[in-house]
């Protein structure tokens, strides 16, 4: 099977406390790494506003999961995240070589720079 990147956004229930909105992405990583799936970041993008009411909740815990793996890989996720109740929504998607070398660099803080670095030039102008 070819080895694929992807990406894995998926909205947690905002009526579970920290210890337990940790314990939820922890089990959705060592299900990747049970399916031998390398995980390249794992970003909590925090509590935020939802654009529609899912479940009668107006929130929730975003996270955002990058990993490489088979093809079956998510199959075995999705079906995890459908299987657990804490789950408001997800998505996968395969990334392309140009999606992957962007979330390098922005992983890396190398987009911040060039902004940076092109501001600093206008004002020494």
């Amino acid at each position: 099977m070819e080895v694929r990147n992807y990406e894995t956004v998926f909205i947690v229930t905002p009526v579970l406390n920290e210890s337990q909105v940790q314990e939820t992405v922890e089990k959705f990583t060592q299900v990747l790494k049970e399916n031998s799936a390398a995980i390249l970041s794992t970003e909590a993008w925090g509590l935020r506003k939802l654009a529609y009411p899912i479940q009668k909740k107006n929130t929730g815990y975003y996270f955002c999961l990058s990993y490489t793996g088979s093809g079956n890989i998510v199959d075995v996720l999705e079906l995890a995240f459908r299987r657990d109740e804490r789950i408001i929504r997800f998505l996968s998607t395969v990334l392309d070589k140009h999606a992957v070398e962007y979330n390098t660099r922005r992983r890396n803080g190398e987009m911040n720079l060039q902004k940076a670095a092109k501001e600093t030039e206008g004002v020494a102008q």
